[in-house]
């Protein structure tokens, strides 16, 4: 499994990098605070995966990182390889880590 910083989607935003980025905690956790991408909790994942595309970067990210890592690995028992957990997830972003 593939990590990721948010300085690293800093750096390929910057060079113009294309990626999916998901957010898997639940819609109130990422109406409070997120920094985008799309909200599709873990538990709606699985059912969600037929419509994301496989050839894609996909970086996933939680609270922590611990449901990212869950959901990365429902993800790679469905085909997908190109995923990456962004490390700490929301606390390591906000400082709580």
């Amino acid at each position: 499994m593939h990590s990721v910083t948010l300085q690293t989607l800093e750096d390929w935003n910057r060079e113009g990098r294309p990626y999916l980025l998901i957010d898997v905690r639940e819609t109130f956790e990422h109406e409070a605070d997120n920094i985008g991408g799309k909200n599709i909790p873990m538990d709606a994942l699985s059912g969600a995966a037929e419509r994301l595309p496989k050839d894609a970067d996909i970086v996933l990210y939680c609270a922590k990182g611990i449901r990212s890592v869950i959901a990365i690995q429902r993800l790679q028992s469905k085909g997908f390889s190109r995923l990456y957990n962004l490390s700490g997830g929301m606390a390591a972003i906000r400082g709580s880590y």
